[in-house]
């Protein structure tokens, strides 16, 4: 071997060095226990534990057994446990909750309809929870394994309650903030002067009644979170042998990962232990499989639209869908359609039925032109990230304040599901594709989302990787949890200054009056003397 070799070999050393110690570190990877929310809020979560499970990492996912979407798959050890209730019971009262959106025929019907349904909810998750804690084995099991963070979404808040027990650092995943106890919890100012509250459509600019709705919403979803989550504190009260409050539980959180920006969402207030990881479900688009290549393809320079309501709507009363079918009949473009649903009789040949679809890719053909929408955050970054204009159809929850958020940055069209009419659908629909700026605003959107530093995904598993290697994060941990309300407010210091300015103003009030009788009262006595003699 040459002498140039020699200092060639010495300069790979290091880096073969690195890549063992890598090779290690991946080897005695941390242990991570998974709570998740059911439905689509598993998605992105699913995507984190796989990347942990390639770096290395061992993940536990811990589910009721009546779980849907949250199966068992080869990167995680999968532990359902057993609840008190059975399977159908759980499809009438979660998974089919969407559907009142197409059922009733009145605002007020859908309204009844849904808190009739979603007032069962709450007992349903917290029996499930109850199930989980009151299982001493499983429970001495989990306290056992050692694990080094629990990953949960605080939307079912069991995963909460057990880290708080195990006394594990959590990282809740999350796409918001859904009421003031989260909010206490992080210690974040949330202003509802132009922060708007969950589901009202207000933008970030309110007007003066738009403020009247905004207070009126956070006290109505402060009585929605009392109901949904007191259980869970009762529960975490008995666990832990001590009073424990909501925002208790949820104050035990390192970090909050929130699956949001400030593209999609509006500029606001946020805390130290707060990421934002908004498109982690945005993946680079793969090629389609030969079926649905063959349906892009046949649709010539007219290009596809893609439709979907996302998996939890499985049905749509028939004149719904007809009317629905009828409108995708009066545009050229080739429709897939996402529906498990009876075929309408008077669907145009344009428009094909599919029971899946591959959206995002999909989303990213060059020959997508519209997307059609319930809004869920997964499909709203999807389009933003493949940059493609939508008509939006929000049902609930966060699809309404998703949809006036795309609306006001003009990158889409929003309908209301409970009275448009198949004229409206392909008014809208002839609207984004045909007017230029809603793609112009959609791909403006997209190149701000994109310029980022790190990829959302990455980034997301930094931060879980980086309270395991610190065992929390309590130095992202604001002095506000440390005080008392009015402490926080400095009420206690105002009304102390206050006090002093009182008795100062009281004692120079005191000193005036008494220099003035001094002064004007003796000189009263002399005037009133001399009138005594005169007389």
């Amino acid at each position: 071997m040459g002498a140039a070799g020699l200092p060639a070999r010495r300069r790979a050393l290091p880096g073969l060095l690195l890549g063992l110690l890598c090779a290690l570190a991946r080897a005695e990877g941390g242990k991570v226990l998974v709570v998740p929310m059911e439905g689509s809020h598993w998605l992105s979560l699913r995507d984190v534990v796989r990347e942990l499970h390639a770096r290395g990492h061992q993940a536990v996912v811990l589910v009721p057994e009546v779980f849907e979407y949250v199966r068992e798959e080869a990167f995680f050890t999968f532990l359902p446990y057993a609840i008190p209730f059975t399977k159908q019971e759980y499809k009438d009262c979660y998974l089919n909750h969407l559907n009142v959106a197409f059922e009733a025929e009145s605002f007020l019907d859908v309204a009844y309809k849904s808190v009739s349904r979603i007032k069962k909810l709450p007992g349903l998750f917290a029996r499930s929870c109850e199930a989980l804690l009151h299982n001493t084995p499983l429970l001495e099991h989990l306290n056992s394994s050692s694990f080094d963070v629990v990953l949960t979404d605080p939307g079912y808040a069991c995963g909460v309650v057990l880290a708080k027990y195990l006394n594990v650092p959590a990282v809740f995943f999350l796409r918001y903030m859904l009421c003031e106890a989260f909010y206490y919890a992080t210690q974040c100012p949330n202003p509802p002067s132009y922060i708007p509250k969950l589901a009202t459509m207000n933008s970030d600019h309110m007007t003066f009644l738009e403020r009247v709705k905004n207070i009126l919403a956070f006290v109505v979803l402060e009585g929605f979170c009392s109901v949904l989550f007191s259980p869970y504190a009762r529960l975490a009260s008995e666990l832990l042998q001590r009073e424990v409050s909501v925002v208790d539980i949820f104050s035990h959180a390192s970090l909050w990962m929130i699956r949001g920006d400030f593209v999609l969402d509006y500029p606001r207030p946020i805390m130290p232990n707060m990421v934002f990881v908004g498109g982690i479900n945005c993946v680079n688009r793969k090629p389609l499989s030969q079926e649905f290549e063959a349906y892009v393809n046949a649709s010539g320079e007219h290009g596809i639209v893609v439709f979907s309501l996302g998996s939890l709507v499985s049905e749509i009363p028939e004149k719904k869908a007809m009317a629905i079918a009828e409108a995708l009949g009066q545009i050229p473009q080739t429709v897939l359609w996402s529906y498990a649903g009876s075929r309408p009789s008077n669907l145009a040949k344009n428009t094909i039925l599919v029971k899946w679809l591959p959206q995002n890719d999909l989303l990213g053909h060059p020959k997508t032109r519209a997307f059609v929408t319930h809004c869920g955050s997964h499909g709203i970054y999807e389009a933003i990230c493949n940059g493609v204009p939508m008509v939006m159809m929000p049902l609930m929850g966060d699809q309404l304040d998703n949809a006036k958020r795309m609306e006001t940055r003009g990158a889409g069209v929003i309908l209301d599901v409970f009275t448009m009419t198949s004229d409206d659908l392909a008014n809208a629909l002839k609207r984004v594709i045909k007017d230029k700026s809603y793609k112009e605003n959609i791909m403006h959107l997209s190149s701000l989302h994109k310029d980022r530093p790190i990829e959302p995904l990455d980034l997301a598993v930094f931060w879980v990787e980086y309270v395991m290697r610190h065992k929390g994060a309590p130095h992202l941990r604001p002095a506000a949890h440390d005080l008392t309300w009015y402490q926080y407010h400095s009420l206690d210091v105002i009304g102390f200054l206050l006090a002093i300015v009182l008795t100062v103003a009281f004692l120079i009030f005191k000193c005036c009056a008494f220099g003035c009788r001094k002064c004007f009262g003796k000189k009263g006595r002399v005037k009133k003397s001399h009138k005594t003699k005169a007389h």
